[in-house]
């Protein structure tokens, strides 16, 4: 499955860096025996692996501080289509393999976007692609020059003193946060409410489709006389958060629905053991099959012969 650039990622990804790319590789690290097919993100410097695309909490994540060199694997793969990368890293070589040539190149040119921020020169790309990775270059320098300088925190968005119930399509994400959870679960409503920029104020952020995603974001705040109203031209006032969904429903005919995502369980339970031989750390699923009962224990003899006799003598008299 070929992999596909991103704006950002959310969830418990909300607390990632920005997503520059994303896609299925096959991983095997210095320590691991075979390989394991992982979704892996580029956030910021740092490669984070999940299960699969939709998971929220990643399971690994590789700090790209570490980089020494990017170079590729020749050596042939079951699937002939397959490419193989080797990253090697001060604590070791991780070996990656992606569906295709076209990907390796791709990959390669992010991965050493990011690592050197700048553009490699001696990649087959694209002149499209090219630029992505300028892109990236410019949000990636940026982000490092911003975690550099010291900023007075803003307040939490969550300190603001919301007024009756949180309607349940209310999340505490960014603005950019909120267009990719839309964008990423189109089945799952496409408006929400968020915490505004500033800490004192709401906003809805909406999404809809023109060819390609549209996002929408509308200002709510509190009224002194109690409520809410939507700053539009023509501002809506609204008694509750409640209301202010409501409005947005109406106001378009129903095309815009609260964003509501269920998330998952785990269906198994699982543990972490070591191995006594080699200290490896392997992850277990317990049996799903119940616990056996334990037997029921006889009756003490004793209790028994008192029984008996005190049934017998009430008999006799």
């Amino acid at each position: 499955m070929a992999a596909a650039p991103v704006k950002q990622r959310s969830g418990t990804r909300a607390q990632l860096p920005p997503c520059y790319y994303e896609g299925y590789l096959e991983k095997r690290g210095p320590k691991e025996k075979i390989s394991r097919r992982l979704w892996t993100c580029l956030c910021g410097n740092t490669l984070f692996f999940f299960n699969n695309a939709k998971d929220t909490h990643y399971v690994e994540k590789m700090d790209l501080s570490g980089f020494v060199s990017l170079k590729d694997d020749c050596s042939r793969d079951r699937n002939l289509e397959a490419a193989r990368l080797i990253l090697r890293m001060k604590d070791g070589e991780t070996k990656l393999t992606v569906a295709n040539l076209e990907a390796r190149e791709l990959w390669k040119g992010f991965l050493q976007s990011v690592v050197d921020l700048s553009v490699p020169s001696c990649l087959t790309l694209l002149p499209g692609q090219v630029q992505m990775l300028r892109e990236v270059v410019d949000r990636e320098r940026n982000r490092r020059r911003a975690a550099r300088t010291p900023t007075r925190a803003p307040p939490s968005p969550l300190s603001v003193p919301l007024l009756g119930e949180i309607p349940s399509c209310f999340r505490p994400v960014s603005r950019t946060e909120a267009e990719v959870l839309l964008e990423r679960h189109p089945d799952c409503g496409n408006m929400l409410l968020r915490p505004g920029r500033d800490g004192s104020s709401l906003a809805v952020t909406t999404r809809q489709d023109l060819n390609g995603s549209v996002f929408r974001h509308y200002r709510v705040t509190q009224r002194e006389q109690g409520g809410y109203v939507i700053d539009v031209e023509n501002p809506i006032p609204c008694a509750t958060l409640h209301d202010v969904i409501d409005a947005l429903v109406e106001k378009t005919a129903g095309t815009l629905q609260p964003f509501l995502l269920e998330e998952p369980y785990e269906e198994n339970i699982t543990f972490v053991s070591s191995n006594e031989e080699n200290g490896e750390r392997i992850l277990h699923c317990a049996p799903s099959s119940p616990l056996p009962k334990a037997p029921a224990l006889p009756p003490k003899q004793g209790t028994q012969k008192s029984y008996t006799h005190t049934h017998t003598h009430t008999h006799t008299y």
